[in-house]
């Protein structure tokens, strides 16, 4: 894993802390919003 990406990803408060014994992160509801945003522009149905 790219630990100075997901640093930058949780200090932007996108995902949890990725300093856990865990092999998964979780994404903030500000994170999610975004990922839902971004995905419907890059692949949802063109307008």
């Amino acid at each position: 894993m790219d630990w100075d990406a997901m640093d930058r990803l949780h200090d932007k408060g996108y995902i949890g802390d990725p300093k856990t014994k865990a092999k998964s992160v979780t994404l903030t509801e500000e994170g999610e919003r975004l990922s839902e945003e971004l995905f419907k522009k890059h692949f949802g149905l063109p307008s």
